[in-house]
Order: structure tokens, then C-alpha cells, then sequence
């Protein structure tokens, strides 16, 4: 399905600000007479200003999707409409790289128009906001009741220490539930890797030591048990690392695109030092800055918009349960960082080993927390 224009109406709410959090976004035709698209979501802990422009996002996504190239945005946030349009400064730390997302999105249609309307007449995009937040509730709820003692006691002593171990985070982060574990796998050595040049979509596949590296891997991840899901991403190097992990659990893998690496585009192959030659000012530039893309590649930042979706999904498919992600350095560092809350010189300062482990941990209340960074002594 493909349309030209569309009418965009987001919502944002947060009980308690911040406080349990959710958006609602809704896409219209031109006439506002069919709806053609709904989005909501629960967010856990967030302000109103951040749910807004997680409301915004997600209404210029789904048009985008639809084909649309001429948007009209309608919301009942003030700030939202008057900082993207450009009147008012944005302030607070935390709303500049969701405005710069929703900026790079509306980049990508021939034209975008913000306005404010009257909550009442928001009430299509309010309803969705309301009950994303009323599911995130209701999660909470569950999950509340499941780690209480009599839930406990039912459960009797079936479950094994990794489900034990997955209670209420450390005492000193506040986070409580149940959290989704992500148990992070780089793939095995390659060619590629062996020679340090830039390996994004190109496929190369695993070497000897890559194979020998995705067995130990699997080993270990067959010692720790009660795995919930395997997914990996659809590049070669990393299918054949989960196949060695699945095979030795039992589990089918689920690919998921979202786990690709980067695109390095014309620089893809190339050495550190041939890209430096080949496009010295970009180059330096670009490790400095995440909104730059390699020549004809994507940029950190791109990475991390599809990264969070697949974060967002997989704590929604398997809440309290433990995941193996096999994937690269890229989306692996991009998850560490979104359970760290950190800045992006994470991705320019940490080293991951080829079939190293890393674990982050994100909660039901919108908490999170990093068990273990580049475990390799299984190696």
C-alpha cells in the first residue's frame, strides 16, 4: 500500500512524570476519514516529553512505511510542534537525540507540517497512548504477583539458578520484576577478522578457529541452560555461530534483520588505515560522530534506531526470560549501551572479542543493568 499524503496524530503520556510511560500515534488519509495505521507502546519509566516524541517517531515510521511523501503532524504537545518547527531550543539532555531521530525520519519525505490541535481533538492518538500505559500496568502487575512469595512457593523448586538468578536486580539500581536477559554472542573469526578490515554486509564465512569458537561458545551456553530463544542476525558468520548454539540446546534460531551490522559501504573490506587514506576528513570525522554515514553505508545512529526496536521486541516476546543474541560488534556495543544509558563513545572506547559474551539485563520498570562485558574464558 502506498499513499502520498497522510495526516499523522501522536500522543504521549507518563503517569506520575516520570512515572509508567506510553504512546500512542496514529496515521490518517488526507481526509482523515480512514485510519491507516495504528502504533502504541508501553515505555516503562519516562517523562510526558519523551513519550511525545517516542509518539512523533513512531507516526513519521509508520508513514514512511505506508509511502507517504507529504506528512501533516497534529499533536497536543506544544513543545514537540514548537521545537520541530524550529521556534523553540530544545533544553533538556534527554529529548536531543529524539528530536534529531524524528528530524532524520522527516528528512525523508518531500514534505512535513507540524501542528498543534486541542487534546479533544487528539483523542484517537490519546486513547492508544492510554492503554499502551494501562498494558504496561498490567505487565507489572503480573510479574508483581509472579516474583511474590505464595508465587514462589507454587513454583516449588523446578526452576534452575538462571531463572533464580533473574529476580530483582541489584539493590542499589532500584529496579525490581523480572528482567529479559540478553545473552550477547559476536559470531566467530573470518577471514576478514583475522585481517582487521571492515566487515559489515559483505559474508564472509567462519574460519576453522570461527567454527572452534562457535562450539566452545555453544558448550557453554548448553552448560548454563534454561535458554528461552535463540535469534541472530541474517549475515552468514553469525547463523552459523547460533546454528552451533542451537544445535547443542535444542533451540530453533530466529533471525531477526535488526541484528545486522553496520553498512560500511565503500569502505567495506578495507583496513582502518586504507579507509583513513581513501577519505581522510570524513573518516576522521566519522569516528567521532554517530549521525555520519560511511560512503554509500548507514550510520551508528540508523544502527541504533532498528537496535532498540530489537530490543523493544525482544523484551515484549520473552519478558523474564533468558535470549541468546548472536550478532556483531556494532549492535552487541548498541545494546550495551542503551542497558548502560550512556553516550555513543561506548562505541568508539569498548573492545569485544570475536565469540565473546556479554550479558544486559532490562526490567519490566523500564530499569536496566550490564551483567558482563567480553567474557571469553570458555575460549
Amino acid at each position: 500500500m502506498s499513499v502520498r499524503e497522510v495526516i499523522v496524530e501522536a500522543d504521549g503520556g507518563s503517569r506520575g512524570n516520570p512515572g509508567p510511560a506510553g504512546y500512542g500515534a496514529v496515521v490518517f488519509d488526507a481526509d482523515r476519514v480512514g485510519v491507516l495505521a495504528e502504533r502504541k507502546e508501553a515505555l516503562g519509566v519516562a517523562t510526558n516529553n519523551v513519550a511525545e516524541y517516542r509518539a512523533l517517531i513512531a507516526g513519521l515510521e509508520a508513514a514512511a512505511e505506508l509511502g507517504a511523501r507529504v506528512v501533516s503532524v497534529r499533536m497536543d504537545s506544544k513543545l514537540v510542534v514548537e521545537q520541530m518547527s524550529g521556534r523553540w531550543k530544545i533544553k533538556h539532555a534527554a529529548l536531543v537525540p529524539l528530536a534529531d531521530r524524528a528530524r532524520r525520519l522527516a528528512a525523508g519525505f518531500e514534505r512535513v507540517g507540524y501542528r498543534w490541535i486541542p487534546r479533544a481533538e487528539n483523542s484517537h492518538a490519546d486513547r492508544l497512548a492510554n492503554e499502551a500505559m494501562d498494558d504496561g500496568e498490567l505487565v507489572d502487575e503480573v510479574r508483581a504477583a509472579e516474583s511474590s512469595p505464595a508465587a514462589a512457593d507454587s513454583a516449588g523448586d523446578s526452576r534452575s539458578a538462571a531463572a533464580r538468578l533473574a529476580g530483582p536486580g541489584p539493590g542499589w539500581t532500584g529496579a525490581t520484576g523480572r528482567p529479559t536477559r540478553l545473552l550477547l554472542l559476536r559470531h566467530g573469526q573470518t577471514e576478514l577478522s583475522v585481517q582487521r578490515r571492515y566487515s559489515g554486509r559483505g559474508n564472509p564465512p567462519l574460519t576453522p578457529v570461527g567454527r572452534e569458537q562457535a562450539a566452545r561458545a555453544a558448550k557453554m551456553l548448553a552448560a548454563k541452560g534454561d535458554i528461552s530463544a535463540i535469534v541472530t542476525s541474517p549475515l552468514g558468520r553469525a547463523r552459523e555461530t547460533a546454528e552451533a548454539a542451537a544445535a547443542a540446546l535444542g533451540i530453533e534460531v530466529r533471525v531477526v534483520e535488526g541484528l545486522t551490522e553496520t553498512d560500511f559501504g565503500d569502505w567495506e573490506g578495507l583496513t582502518f588505515q586504507e579507509a583513513a587514506e581513501r577519505d581522510p576528513d570524513l573518516h576522521a570525522r566519522w569516528l567521532g560522530d554517530p549521525s555520519l554515514r560511511a560512503p554509500g553505508g548507514e550510520s551508528f545512529d540508523e544502527v541504533r534506531e532498528r537496535v532498540e526496536q530489537v530490543r523493544a521486541d525482544l523484551v515484549a516476546r520473552y519478558p523474564g526470560g533468558n535470549v541468546v543474541v548472536v550478532s556483531h560488534v556494532t549492535p552487541i556495543k548498541t545494546l550495551l549501551q542503551l542497558a548502560l544509558g550512556v553516550g555513543p563513545s561506548l562505541l568508539y572506547r569498548l573492545h569485544l572479542d570475536l565469540a565473546s559474551l556479554s550479558v544486559a539485563e532490562f526490567y519490566p520498570d523500564g530499569g536496566s543493568s550490564v551483567r558482563l562485558v567480553n567474557g571469553t574464558s570458555y575460549l
